[in-house]
């Protein structure tokens, strides 16, 4: 009597199943990671904006803060100097109002200025919504943000 070589249908099915049960534990956990990430980069991107418009005011005392992040980009080279309208301060990816999952956006005046990111896809690409103003504390809220009145609470 000759045996077999390879695996019966049942030790398949259960190697299979077991595949399944760790998936079923590990991705949750990634997607919360991942979360976790696209948070702590708008975090970030909220603290590199608030330093780029400090440096905008003091750098252009007469205009004031920057109008947008467009005018906090720019392409600065050894040749080209920054100006008010491209000041070379932040990343284009960031002027470009989308990085790491959230929205970002800025508005300044002469006087002041505010910066808030909310996540593109809320429980999916972050569940906080990031702000800030002139007085550079970053503050976080469970809603999405359009105005930064200070009434959110201060990022630890």
């Amino acid at each position: 009597m000759q045996r077999q070589k390879g695996f019966s249908l049942i030790e398949l099915l259960i190697v299979v199943a077991i595949i399944l049960i760790i998936a079923a534990i590990a991705i949750p956990n990634l997607l919360r990671a991942r979360i976790a990430a696209n948070e702590a980069s708008a975090a970030a991107s909220i603290r590199t904006v608030n330093t780029a418009m400090i440096s905008y005011n003091s750098s252009y005392p007469t205009v004031g803060f920057a109008a947008n992040l467009t005018a906090l980009t720019g392409t600065c080279t050894g040749t080209v100097v920054p100006t008010s309208t491209s000041a070379c301060l932040i990343d284009s990816t960031l002027a470009s109002g989308t990085k790491s999952g959230y929205s970002f956006v800025a508005a300044g005046t002469t006087s002041g200025y505010a910066v808030w990111a909310n996540p593109q896809h809320v429980n999916t690409t972050g569940v906080r919504a990031f702000c800030s103003v002139a007085d550079a504390v970053v503050r976080t809220n469970t809603a999405g943000i359009t105005t930064c009145a200070g009434s959110e609470t201060p990022l630890q």
